[in-house]
């Protein structure tokens, strides 16, 4: 089944083919993607008018240059998958809208899935995807979220961020150390230069029991200690430097020590990372770390594949259409807010490898 993935959720437009005759990353025929932060990058965050426009530009391009690649034609295509949420609901409607179009020109099924379930499976494109059960921690802009999965669509919510996401974390000390959008790529950079032993900054909720994250008291911590350093005329490059290796220790190690809880609570043995902060680096050595401790082992999207893409929405629409979900005829879905433990659970659904 060759299954056209589309994604507008946000401020990138992701397009792919998946053909489920193959598995993993074999099944991948061509993806391509299409960055808006130049044109967010002046305006210090996500336009969503804007972002909606841009996808409206971009997508219809995007397809005929994956089917190209692929090589195809839209007669060739069996179905339809795009982000119905969550996400940015003027965004999404352009690739709801899009989707649910060219199905019906086609005569062929469409269908909403969940962004987060796209990340969340993403790891699965690879060579070595890892076998059910495992634990998952989504980590992006807007989601911060620890999940059990023991199968496509089998998921519960172990934990998630009470106010601000990690990405949305690093963005904003990005704006306070007077870096561009978004932030996490420029933080770590900055962060190289950074002495680890300057500042301690705190691990929020890691001194209490349980898997929600909060980042709104660290955010305020080092607002705190740049306002300090201006105060006394020393906020010179290196101290910004050591501040934003602070902040970005601090960040690693809370979704670290809250990864240590999941798997011992669990009893598992594999881990998914997934989602934009996923690709950072000093996370990515913490965990490996914590996995060598406790003789498990993290799992990883390349590198394209942790921020937005189409890959991955062409991936879990290829699962669940092959299972015989589908959107109704007209029914267009675009939901802003849509809680991953909500989703059903495909009737083929890989079971669980114990």
């Amino acid at each position: 089944m060759r299954v056209l993935g589309i994604e507008t959720s946000c401020d990138e437009t992701g397009v792919a083919i998946y053909d489920t005759a193959y598995p993993g990353g074999d099944g991948l025929l061509a993806d391509a993607l299409y960055s808006q932060i130049a044109m967010h990058t002046e305006y210090g965050g996500v336009v969503p008018e804007l972002a909606s426009r841009d996808h409206t530009r971009k997508l219809l391009p995007l397809v005929e240059q994956v089917l190209r690649e692929a090589p195809l034609t839209r007669q060739d295509l069996d179905g339809i998958a795009y982000t119905a949420g969550p996400g940015l609901v003027g965004a999404l409607m352009v690739g709801a809208a899009t989707a649910h179009g060219m199905a019906r020109a086609l005569d062929i099924p469409v269908l909403g899935v969940h962004h987060m379930e796209g990340h969340l499976l993403a790891p699965m494109l690879e060579s070595e995807p890892p076998a059910f059960p495992f634990v998952a921690l989504l980590v992006s802009g807007g989601h911060t979220q620890l999940v059990a999965v023991e199968g496509i669509g089998r998921y519960q919510l172990l934990g998630e961020s009470v106010d601000d996401a990690a990405g949305e974390a690093f963005d904003k000390a990005a704006k306070m150390l007077g870096l561009p959008y978004p932030g996490g790529p420029h933080v770590a950079r900055l962060a190289e230069q950074g002495d680890p032993k300057r500042f301690r900054f705190p691990r929020p909720m890691t001194d209490r029991p349980g898997l929600d994250f909060s980042f709104s008291g660290l955010k305020t911590h080092t607002l705190t200690a740049i306002r300090e350093l201006e105060a006394s005329g020393t906020l010179d490059e290196q101290a910004r430097a050591d501040v934003a290796r602070a902040f970005e220790e601090a960040v690693a190690d809370t979704l670290v020590i809250k990864c240590r809880r999941a798997l011992d609570q669990t009893g598992l043995k594999r881990i998914v990372m997934a989602g934009g902060v996923s690709a950072n680096t000093r996370l990515r050595e913490r965990l490996a770390v914590e996995c060598k401790k406790r003789n498990a082992r993290a799992y990883y999207p390349r590198g394209r594949f942790c921020t937005d893409n189409g890959a991955m929405i062409a991936y879990v629409g290829a699962q669940r259409l092959a299972a015989g979900e589908s959107d109704a005829e007209g029914q267009m879905q675009a939901t802003p807010r849509w809680p991953l433990d909500q989703l059903s659970t495909p009737d083929t659904a890989l079971s669980a490898d114990v």
